[in-house]
C-alpha cells in the first residue's frame, strides 16, 4: 500500500509488503476497565465490511525536489495525556519523529498542527500546545518554534521567515470550532502559508476536520507520514496475513462499545479473551450471580448471543474463572479472590484472579497473532493490576517465541508502558477509534483524503 514500509513477519527472513484491503482489528479502549458506565439504548448492528482503499501516496513517493525548500503542514497526533503541565507519556510525539526528521533531511521547512484534549471555548492555556513543542525540541535537539495561533499573519510570518530544516508547532487547532466543523474558510486560512500536506496522525484520521481532511482540497499533494502508513501496513498485514491460531484480548467496561468489535473479531480469530468490566455481563448472561460489579442490564441478552455466535462457530471465547472482588471500588477496599460463581453479594469484582491468568497462558501458549485492547482489571489501583500486568507478561514472553502481538487502546498502552514491558511487543498502536470505526466498515476520511499512486 505504502512504499518502503515493510511489516516483519515472525520467524520469517524476509521482510513482507502488505497491500490493499484495510480490515483492521486493533480497537478502542478509552475507559478504565471497571469504571461505572452509563446505559446506552440497544441499537441495530450491521456486519462489518472489508473497506478496500488503493494504494495512496507517502512522503517517499516524493522527490527531493517536490520536498526541498517547500513549507510543510504535517498534521502529527501529539494529543499526550498531561498533569497541569507535564507530560505523562510522550509516546505520540516520539512517533512522530521519524517523518520529521525525514522532511527536514531532505530540506523542507516543518510545521506540526495537532489538536490536545478537548476545549470548549476558545483558547484555554491547559491545552496548550506548549509543553508538546518543548518536548519535541528536546527529542529533536533543536528549537521547535511555537505559533501564537494556527491560522493568521503572524502564523504566515513565522512559516515565510523559517529557514530549510526549520521546525514550527502551530497553536492547538481546536481552539477553534470550525476546526471540527469543517468550515471551508478556515481551512483555506490554516492551508494558506503552506506548500503540500502530510498526514501522520492515524488517531485522529477517522475524523473529517479541516486539520486532516479540509486542507487537501488546497494542498498538493497530500501524502501519508511513517507513523500512519506504519498503522495502516502493519495491522492490515498482521491481521489479514498473520499466522494462525490468532487470539483477541478485548477488555474494558462496555460491552455497548465492543459488540460490533466482538463480532468481528468471532470470525476472524480462533479465541477471544474477555476481561474488564464487561465480564459481568457476560456472567450475568450465564445465569451467574454478580454482586454488585459493573453490569449492562440493556446488553445481557446481547453478550447470549455472541456467547451462541461464538459456539455456533466454533470459536473459544475464555471468561475468568476467578474473580478478585472488593467490598468498595476504592485502591484501599477489603479484597478476597473467589471463584466466579461463587462472588458474594455486596461484593464486586475489579480484576481477574490467579487461576484466570493461568488459564490465559494456556490459551494464549500456541497463538501466532495476538490483539490486544482494553486491561483485565483496574491497573490504576495496585491491589488490582496483576490480572493486566499477567496478560502484559504473557504476551511479552509469546513476542519473543515469534508470535506477532498488537497492543491497541489507551489503556493497553498505558498498562504495556508501566510494566515496562512495552518495547517487548511487535507493535504499539497509536489509534484507537480510527481502527474501531475502519472494523465497522466506515471509510477513515483522513486516509481516504490522501494523493493516490
Amino acid at each position: 500500500m505504502f512504499s518502503q514500509i515493510q511489516y516483519l513477519v515472525k520467524n520469517s527472513p524476509k521482510m513482507k509488503f502488505f497491500n490493499a484491503a484495510l480490515t483492521l482489528l486493533a480497537v478502542a479502549s478509552t475507559s478504565s476497565a471497571f469504571t461505572p458506565a452509563a446505559k446506552f439504548g440497544v441499537r441495530t448492528m450491521a456486519a462489518p465490511s472489508v473497506f478496500e482503499l488503493e494504494a495512496k501516496k507517502s512522503i517517499e513517493d516524493l522527490s527531493d525536489d517536490e520536498l526541498k525548500g517547500k513549507k510543510v503542514l504535517v498534521r502529527c497526533d501529539v494529543n499526550v495525556p498531561l498533569d497541569g503541565k507535564t507530560i505523562t507519556d510522550d509516546t505520540r510525539i516520539r512517533s512522530s519523529i521519524p517523518t520529521i526528521e525525514y522532511l527536514k533531511s531532505k530540506g523542507a521547512i516543518v510545521t506540526v498542527c495537532s489538536h490536545l484534549g478537548r476545549p470548549t471555548d476558545g483558547p484555554e492555556d491547559k491545552f496548550s500546545l506548549g509543553p508538546c513543542a518543548e518536548r519535541m525540541s528536546e527529542l529533536l535537539g533543536q528549537t521547535v518554534t511555537l505559533a501564537p495561533d494556527c491560522i493568521g499573519e503572524d502564523v504566515a510570518k513565522i512559516v515565510g521567515d523559517a529557514a530549510e530544516g526549520d521546525v514550527i508547532m502551530l497553536e492547538n487547532t481546536r481552539f477553534y470550532k470550525e476546526e471540527t466543523k469543517n468550515e471551508p474558510e478556515f481551512v483555506e486560512k490554516l492551508a494558506a502559508p503552506f506548500d503540500l500536506f502530510v498526514n501522520d496522525a492515524f488517531g485522529t484520521a477517522h475524523r473529517a476536520h479541516a486539520s486532516t481532511e479540509g486542507v487537501t482540497k488546497f494542498l498538493s499533494p497530500s501524502v501519508s507520514g511513517f507513523l500512519l502508513a506504519k498503522e495502516l501496513e502493519y495491522l492490515d498485514g498482521a491481521v489479514t496475513s498473520g499466522e494462525k491460531p490468532m487470539a483477541a484480548i478485548v477488555g474494558g467496561s462496555k460491552v455497548s462499545s465492543k459488540i460490533t468489535v466482538l463480532n468481528a473479531l468471532l470470525d476472524k480469530c480462533d479465541k477471544i479473551i474477555i476481561g474488564g468490566g464487561m465480564v459481568f455481563t457476560f456472567l450475568k448472561a450465564k445465569g451467574l450471580g454478580v454482586g454488585t460489579s459493573l453490569v449492562e442490564d440493556d446488553f445481557v441478552e446481547t453478550a447470549k448471543e455472541v456467547l451462541e455466535k461464538a459456539e455456533k462457530l466454533g470459536k473459544q471465547i475464555l471468561l475468568p474463572s476467578d474473580i478478585i472482588v472488593a467490598d468498595s471500588f476504592a485502591p484501599d477496599a477489603k479484597t478476597q479472590v473467589v471463584a466466579v460463581d461463587a462472588i458474594p453479594d455486596g461484593w464486586m469484582g475489579l480484576d481477574n484472579g490467579p487461576e484466570t491468568t493461568k488459564e490465559q497462558k494456556e490459551a494464549l501458549s500456541d497463538c501466532k497473532t495476538v490483539i490486544m485492547n482494553g486491561p483485565m482489571g483496574v491497573f490504576e489501583f495496585e491491589a488490582f493490576a496483576k490480572g493486566t500486568f499477567g496478560i502484559v507478561d504473557i504476551l511479552a514472553d509469546i513476542t519473543k517465541d515469534g508470535a506477532v502481538t498488537i497492543i491497541g487502546g489507551g489503556d493497553s498502552v498505558a498498562a504495556c508502558e508501566q510494566s515496562g514491558r512495552a518495547s517487548e511487543m511487535s507493535h504499539i498502536s497509536t489509534g484507537g477509534g480510527a481502527s474501531l470505526e475502519l472494523l465497522e466498515g466506515k471509510i477513515l476520511p483522513g486516509v481516504a483524503a490522501l494523493a493516490d499512486k
